[in-house]
């Protein structure tokens, strides 16, 4: 299996790099931040880290530096690829480095207008540059996989404000290119899905709540919903069961969270629970009174 995980530095695309390598994929990993060179989030993974991850799950992993907003770049990576493997069998579009630009609760004409059109540009543009140089190279044999990945279903976005405009319509945007990707490629047999993380305890996010993987559950007393909170393998454990799905167009087009996929194939979260933190918003919400225990 050759995959190309397109935003693979941290969370969600990290976890997604090295499940597919727990199934001996061989991943590109790509994003802005290198051991020499960091992007402005300044942080302090790396898609070289990601990459040794990925090989040391059982795969193997190939840092490459990418700015996907960058036409040129991306294209001579897909050239890379097709030279290196001559084919390519799962595309993981989860690029977005936009955290920091916005203010919640915060409506439009309030917002710093060019930081509101970033992130349409890092978190839809990004997308649909890579989608648009990679896909002649997996419709190339047919069979594929494009994973889109976004911040909530449509189903359960589209009655709700994801309480930022800009934020709210990249989210959104993300699920409908999974959908008009999965029009297009379904004569060559390739599937595009949209998949959804739950709360994620992606590194940045156990910073932000003082807490670290071994006592992550300290946070749910500053928010009760991080308790049904997941780690970025749970994800990547859902793209990996579509990935090696002989059956995966039944998921075409579809807008699904890792719950869903784990309940489907089987799998769990590193720790052996389900969480399904969206049916727990979902249940709460209005002041409903629910056990988070009861959603894991």
């Amino acid at each position: 299996m050759i995959a190309l995980v397109a935003g693979a530095t941290r969370g969600t695309g990290r976890g997604i790099a090295v499940e597919l390598g727990a199934v001996g994929a061989t991943v590109y990993c790509t994003g802005r931040s290198t051991r020499e060179r960091h992007s402005e989030m300044d942080r302090p993974e790396t898609i070289e880290e990601t990459a040794e991850l990925v090989t040391k799950a059982g795969g193997t992993g190939i840092p490459v530096q990418v700015d996907h907003l960058e036409p040129d770049r991306v294209k001579a990576l897909t050239e890379r690829i097709d030279r290196e493997q001559g084919r390519l069998d799962v595309l993981v579009n989860d690029v977005w480095g936009a955290d920091g630009l916005w203010n919640w609760n915060t409506p439009v004409w309030e917002q710093d207008l060019e930081k509101g059109l970033k992130i349409l540009r890092l978190g839809v543009h990004t997308h649909l540059i890579t989608s648009h140089h990679a896909l002649p190279l997996m419709i190339r044999n047919g069979g594929g996989l494009v994973v889109e990945v976004t911040d909530g279903t449509w189903d359960f976005n589209a009655p709700r404000y994801r309480e930022n405009l800009f934020y709210d319509l990249a989210k959104m945007s993300v699920n409908r290119l999974a959908f008009t990707q999965a029009h297009e490629l379904r004569p060559y047999g390739c599937a595009a899905v949209a998949l959804t993380p739950g709360f994620l305890r992606s590194e940045a996010m156990l910073e932000n709540f003082g807490v670290t993987e071994a006592n992550w559950r300290d946070g749910a007393e500053r928010e009760p919903a991080f308790a049904v909170s997941e780690t970025p393998a749970y994800a990547g454990r859902a793209v990996a069961a579509l990935a090696n799905d002989p059956d995966r167009m039944r998921w075409s087009g579809k807008s699904v969270d890792s719950g869903t996929l784990a309940k489907a194939y089987g799998f769990t979260d590193v720790d052996g629970s389900r969480p399904d933190v969206w049916r727990y918003l979902a249940d709460t919400e209005g002041g409903k009174q629910a056990d988070p225990d009861d959603y894991r």
